[in-house]
């Protein structure tokens, strides 16, 4: 079944076009949730601990395959508009060859330098060898992991969102079922969580190019021969770069996150917070999802130069995540006891301090939507630069800065406010820009 990206989207349209992507980053963030999950509960806290200590030094490489995906999916569907499908197709094929190569190019570097990236980001005695067995493995799956992250925003592209939901649905079963085996079964601890995680990203990564590739294709896009140009490369990367910014922003804020909490708190503040990443992911997976649909439909009625339907899209998105905002908030208020207990149960203390912790900083999910939303608006529109700004200053400057002045007014408490005051302060900046550029795009009355 196609999606197509012309004609009008009302809110059903819109919702119901959706739903594949949302639910393809949902279970995503699911199978992300589960390794958590078992490492918790049956290799320990320092375990625990110790993969979402490394866990960001992965992804501030990893993410470079969203940046690419994100940035070229926008710039061929835009191409797609003007009416130049045989020059979108190629686009497509030379992003994908180059999130490939990239990979490869930072594989040994990363493997090499894991244990004193361990060190650096804080990491002590038993947990740096922790650190180091987990890095290593996921460096190793790091070409399919990037390609994976690439190719979920080329399926609402490609106007198949069902096809990225089905391989989200089965690399879920392969990581959870593998996660079962390797560490309840086979005792691997961390180095089983691993490479059960990147088991289910080969799959993710190289059935798709398999999938565009051949006879049986029934997508709008397709892989053909291309060789590479530097322009659209870069192009690219720019319009992405802010689904980078966001990403690194994310990651580097994890590690900052963890730095003063082993200060603070010691290991149960960083499995605390582990617990509250994953919860928030889970529940941020809605607005991710969204956002890799509205992407190239915004790229396309910009191409075709559609301006009053890209101001339904704007207003409709607003209406619509601010509703869900609203939702989420009130349903991680009424589960963060049941979230808490199912990952850290065994300690009560640690559950008294994951409760409150997701209690404090999920109330800026509120705006975390729209937020994200502006970002994702102008990559739509081929304005890198605008969107990685908004991405830039929600977490390294109003965050990051929330982070280390607020615990320091607030006490412990303040690094849980850090969030939603970040969040609270990038709305202003979302608007702003909004408006600043509703003439130049034609998207304002």
């Amino acid at each position: 079944m196609k999606i197509a990206l012309d004609g009008h989207y009302g809110y059903r349209r819109l919702i119901r076009s959706a739903i594949p992507a949302m639910a393809m980053v949902l279970v995503v963030s699911i199978y992300s949730v589960v390794d958590g999950l078992f490492v918790s509960n049956f290799v320990g806290t320092t375990a625990f601990a110790a993969l979402n200590v490394i866990w960001p030094a992965v992804m501030l490489i990893g993410s470079l395959g969203l940046m690419i995906g994100t940035g070229d999916s926008a710039l061929v569907a835009k191409t797609m508009g003007e009416g130049n499908r045989d020059r979108a197709q190629k686009m497509f094929t030379m992003l994908v060859q180059f999130t490939f190569v990239l990979a490869a190019v930072f594989m040994i570097p990363l493997y090499l330098l894991m244990e004193p990236l361990a060190r650096l980001l804080g990491a002590e005695g038993e947990m740096v060898h922790q650190c180091v067995i987990y890095g290593r493995i996921c460096t190793l799956g790091l070409p399919a992991f990037m390609l994976q992250m690439a190719f979920q925003s080329f399926y609402m592209t490609a106007e198949k969102p069902q096809l990225g939901t089905i391989m989200s649905l089965v690399c879920a079963a392969i990581n959870m079922s593998l996660d079962a085996l390797f560490i309840v079964v086979f005792h691997w601890g961390l180095a089983g969580a691993a490479a059960a995680s990147m088991i289910a990203c080969c799959v993710g990564g190289f059935y798709p190019i398999w999938y565009f590739s051949g006879r049986w294709n029934q997508s709008s896009l397709k892989m053909v021969y291309a060789r590479f140009e530097r322009h659209p490369i870069l192009q690219a990367c720019s319009n992405g770069l802010s689904e980078y910014v966001g990403n690194i922003s994310f990651n580097v804020l994890a590690i900052c996150y963890n730095l003063q909490l082993l200060r603070m708190m010691g290991e149960n503040g960083v499995a605390a917070y582990s617990v509250l990443l994953y919860y928030s992911y889970v529940f941020a997976a809605v607005f991710f999802g969204y956002n890799i649909t509205v992407t190239p439909i915004i790229g396309y009625n910009y191409g075709a130069d559609n301006k009053p339907e890209l101001r339904s899209l704007l207003q409709h998105s607003w209406t619509l995540l601010l509703a869900l905002g609203f939702l989420i908030t009130l349903i991680s208020e009424l589960s963060a006891g049941p979230a808490a207990r199912l990952f850290v149960g065994y300690d009560p203390e640690l559950t008294a301090l994951t409760i409150r912790a997701i209690r404090i900083s999920m109330a800026s999910f509120v705006l975390v939507g729209v937020n994200l939303f502006t970002s994702a608006w102008f990559t739509g529109l081929g304005n890198g630069k605008v969107s990685s700004i908004v991405s830039f200053i929600r977490n390294l400057v109003l965050e990051l800065g929330f982070v280390f002045l607020l615990p320091a007014l607030l006490g412990t408490d303040g690094i849980w406010l850090a969030v939603d005051a970040a969040e609270v302060c990038c709305l202003i900046l979302s608007v702003t820009l909004l408006l600043a550029y509703r003439k130049r795009y034609g998207y304002g009355k």
